[in-house]
């Protein structure tokens, strides 16, 4: 049977390492020619249960395979599948050690979130991360996967809820692990930034044995560690603005910085200084401690001075005692430490069937740090704002400037240390199946159980109540931490010492003020499948092929809430819980129908059961037509859904933090309330949630002009409605839904600022998604003796990423740094690009990529009314131009084989070791965008190599 160019094409690309730019494009079409005897091998394609004889099918997938891993110098699958065009708002980088869900990693195709990007494990689902991203929104954790046990990487860039169900409405990533090895590898490789920090060592060892066709069985086992370490921001004092909060330099003020400076901004406002700011009980103007001509200040501390605490700049108008929080104790990069074991064993029965098996392992410890806890931060739980405003030293406290009144403290409590979070995770991952062939069905059915185990334990949270109680022990205060066994065990009229004072304080009162607490969370699936597939009559274009299912699977999640968070007694620390289950029961169909030799219809159609969202039905319909032998076209038409997660409709409910303006106080003049500050934001779940739906188009085509050229396009839309989502903070504030603290006013008729906003989730009316792919794929032969160079490059554009409220506004966030309320405000970049050079000759092979993001506008979404996010000292829209600029880096990768066994390789991310531009305004990174992760890091190597048996 001859195939076509583009067929040919696309086989190169599936078996010679294609690229994570163009594989598996849908085309083919069979000349006229007789066939040839005997039957053509069959493969299974991810987006579809029907075996093929070609890998083509109606839908745009991304193909990465081992070659395109090794070429692209990441260690991990996490690193890789991130730094693809299709990723966007709503992926969870490994780096955000502050969020929700640290210790893991997430992907967003198309930025809709990672809870609407399925992951699948050889085509099957694994159980979520235990923590969800935000608190609200479950995925899998791409850190599971073990690099040097992958086969390949499928990334369904369409909706297929038609045949895999719930979470894929913007697509699927099926992660293919070997399954027929033999031999031994052990491969070793370890990494250095310039900085020589940030560590990253790897080894592995993968073996396998046995001949399916000549011993009837194959047993292969992959084990990996790896170990990488921290980056702290204080590292990085030499690359600018990268890892700052005290952005005076750069043209912000220090009450526009990022991070608590202890900076006096306003009458009656300060930030926490190292050494304490205190309130004038008379006028309600802070001062500083260290201030020896304090006004009406009864006692000096001459010893507070701020210059023994911080060789910081100063020049705080209003005299606070300025440090960079943020640059001496947070991290670019938390530490982790993980292993890796995947085994698959199969064993051929009989020529119709063969069993098989497959364990998964993994566990990784990952340990990061913040700024030290202030002492009077507003958190939030389901029963409403705890607002620790009114936190004071007592008239009597010996730290106290106002000795013998009572006075308002903002203190960054140093003494306490960091604050800590140390998050172990445990996977497992057990199948058990056979296929078999019966009659003219071929046969596939397994039992599937998957859990993801995570604690999570904190340190260097203050507890409100023993907070009080020792700064300001009045009789209310102490009896409200009396119940606290560790604080009832103090000597009575015990004082919490501060800044200069606080090596005069006992162990036993560290213990009591802020104990490591420990919280656990857990997700589990269990499930039963079956499925089948078979060819039925001859159709112009080849046999007629039909597929069935059903499976069966049961889902459960819990997040403990930490100790204290329940009645928002953790200062610092919101809280987050959830808890719920539910059963799943599904049926589908699917056909393929070649209807001519130029042309293949197919169609599919699933129907769910939730037992706690109710039934879901969802087609599918793809075209592929060739009307030349070097030109295709091609579609889909998909219909998807979502069923809410359990944080969402379950037991339990969230307290974070999010950023948002005060239009009243900015209205009254209020400056400080202009800018957007944190607020903190109480969300319910809500158990009328409905299920989100989409609707995704798809229409692409592929020309392949030259017999090495190969180009493809496609536009795609993607809509969807019921978005659940956390209600909008600014639209909760608009609408009144928000808690104040009147004692923060700072004239008359001020309110005072919000302290937190109260939400729930909602089902928003619809959101819009709309854009294009453009793939292109050039292989150069220069003849013998010369080598190869093949180059590939991948463009995303979004068109439009608009979200519709439920009162009908609209807000389009494609290339702005919009939605801030979701995974750590990075934004919505309407363009990157990944664009690749190798050259292989003999023993050697070079790659180059480049990796661009394009510019980002500082609004919070297209046309806002309220104009630039962040602005500098001097009132100006900050960045320059209220815009984040393009960035660009280029990594290098290196292969050398000195003989058949050996291989020696490595790789240098970030080259030209260029800097992440300036952003103001993210949480997830301080002072640039966590997607410019490389820039902030520098320069990085990395060595290896691999040994084969």
């Amino acid at each position: 049977m001859n195939a076509s160019r583009i067929s040919c094409s696309l086989r190169r690309l599936v078996a010679g390492g294609g690229g994570a730019s163009l594989a598996l494009l849908p085309f083919a079409v069979q000349a006229q020619a007789p066939a040839p005897p005997g039957p053509m091998p069959r493969v299974e394609i991810t987006g579809t249960h029907i075996p093929r004889a070609t890998a083509e099918t109606a839908a745009a997938v991304i193909t990465l395979n081992r070659n395109d891993i090794e070429r692209s110098g990441k260690t991990t699958v996490a690193e890789l599948l991130q730094t693809l065009a299709v990723d966007n708002q709503g992926s969870v980088p490994s780096s955000f050690g502050g969020g929700f869900a640290s210790g893991a990693s997430g992907i967003s195709l198309r930025g809709l979130g990672a809870a609407s990007t399925l992951v699948l494990l050889n085509g099957r689902r694994v159980a979520p991360y235990g923590l969800a991203d935000d608190g609200q929104k479950m995925f899998s954790d791409l850190n599971i996967i073990p690099a040097d046990a992958v086969e390949r990487i499928d990334v369904l860039k369409d909706g297929a809820s038609a045949i895999y169900g719930s979470d894929a409405i913007a697509g699927v990533v099926n992660v293919i692990l070997r399954r027929d090895f033999h031999g031994t590898t052990l491969r070793a490789s370890f990494g250095q930034s310039r900085e020589r920090d940030g560590n990253d060592g790897v080894a592995s060892l993968t073996w396998g044995g046995g001949d399916l066709e000549a011993d009837r069985y194959n047993v292969l086992a992959s084990l990996e560690y790896g170990r990488r370490g921290a980056i702290w921001n204080r590292e990085r004092a030499g690359r600018g603005h990268i890892g700052r909060g005290d952005l005076r330099d750069w043209g912000f003020s220090a009450q526009e910085s990022l991070g608590g400076t202890g900076a006096i901004t306003a009458s009656n406002t300060a930030g926490s200084a190292i050494n304490g700011n205190v309130r004038n009980p008379a006028t309600l103007d802070y001062d500083n401690r260290g201030n020896l001509a304090g006004a009406g200040f009864t006692r000096t501390f001459p010893g507070a001075a701020c210059a023994g605490f911080t060789s910081h700049p100063q020049g705080d108008p209003g005299g606070g005692c300025l440090i960079d929080a943020a640059q001496r104790y947070n991290q670019i990069q938390p530490s982790q430490e993980r292993i890796n074991f995947f085994g698959r064993a199969t064993f051929q029965a009989t020529p119709r069937v063969q069993a098989y098996a497959e364990l998964n392992l993994y566990r990784s410890v990952s340990a990061s740090s913040s700024t030290p806890s202030a002492v009077s931060g507003a958190v939030g739980y389901p029963g409403g704002p705890v607002n620790s405003a009114a936190v004071a030293l007592g008239p009597a406290h010996p730290d106290n400037p106002y000795f013998g009144t009572a006075a308002r403290l903002r203190y960054m409590a140093a003494d306490i240390d960091p604050r800590m979070s140390q998050i172990d995770s445990d996977f497992v991952r057990l199948l058990a199946g056979a296929k078999a062939t019966l009659g003219p069905w071929e046969v596939d059915t397994a039992l599937l159980f998957s859990q993801n185990q995570v604690s999570n334990e904190r340190s260097g949270y203050p507890q409100r109540d023993v907070a009080f109680a020792l700064l300001n022990p009045s009789p209310a205060n102490v009896a409200a931490a009396s119940a606290n066994p560790a604080y009832a065990a103090l000597a009575p009229g015990s004082v919490w010492r501060i800044a200069e004072n606080a090596a005069l304080n006992p162990p036993a009162l560290y213990a009591a003020l802020a104990p490591a607490r420990t919280n656990d969370a857990r997700s589990r699936i269990a499930q039963a499948d079956l499925r089948a597939s078979r060819q039925l009559a001859e159709l112009p274009g080849g046999a007629l092929g039909v597929a069935i299912g059903a499976d069966f699977r049961h889902e459960s999640a819990e997040l403990a809430p930490t100790p204290g968070t329940e009645r928002g007694n953790v200062i610092g620390l919101g809280y987050s819980a959830y808890k719920g289950s539910r059963n799943v029961a599904a049926l589908y169909g699917e056909v393929l129908a070649p209807v001519h030799p130029a042309l293949e219809l197919s169609a599919a159609l699933r129907a769910d059961r939730y037992t706690d969202a109710g039934d879901s039905y969802t087609p599918k319909f793809g075209v592929k037509w060739t009307p030349l032998r070097t030109f295709a076209l091609r579609g889909t038409y998909a219909r998807g859904f979502r069923a809410p997660s359990t944080a969402e409709n379950g037991v339990g409910g969230l307290a974070a933090y999010s950023t948002a303006v005060d239009p009243l106080r900015c209205s009254l003049g209020v400056e400080i309330a202009c800018n957007p500050a944190q607020v903190a934001i109480i969300t319910s779940p809500n158990p009328a949630l409905s299920p989100e739906k989409s609707r995704s188009v798809n229409v692409g085509m592929v020309w392949d002009p030259y017999r090495r050229t190969t180009v493809s396009l496609d536009l795609w839309e993607i809509k969807r409605k019921n978005d659940i989502n956390q209600e909008q903070s600014d639209a909760a504030i608009l609408a009144g839904r928000i808690a104040r603290d009147p004692s923060g006013a700072t004239r008359p008729g001020d309110p005072g600022p919000i302290a937190a906003v109260l939400a729930s989730y909602v089902n928003s009316a619809r959101t819009q998604v709309r854009g294009a792919d453009l793939d292109l794929r050039q292989r150069f032969d220069f003849g013998p003796g010369s080598g190869e160079a093949s180059m590939d490059a991948r463009w995303t554009h979004l068109f439009k990423w608009q979200r519709t409220e439920q009162d009908g506004s609209m807000r389009d966030y494609a290339g702005t740094h919009g939605n801030c309320d979701v995974t750590n405000c990075i934004g919505t970049p309407d363009d990157r690009v990944n664009f690749r050079l190798s050259w292989e000759r003999a023993a050697w092979r070079v790659s180059a990529n480049v990796n661009y993001r394009g510019a980002i506008k500082n609004t919070l979404f297209k046309n806002d009314p309220a104009a630039c996010a962040s602005h500098f000292a001097d009132g100006n829209p900050a960045p320059v131009d209220c815009e984040l600029p393009s960035f660009t880096t280029v990594d290098l990768s290196l292969r050398w084989k000195p003989a058949p066994r050996i291989e020696v390789f490595g790789s240098a991310q970030n080259i030209f070791d260029q800097l992440a531009p300036l952003d103001p305004l993210t949480y997830g990174a301080t002072a640039y965008n966590p997607l410019d992760h490389a820039g902030a890091v520098g320069r990085f190597f990395t060595a290896g190599v691999r040994y084969t048996f």
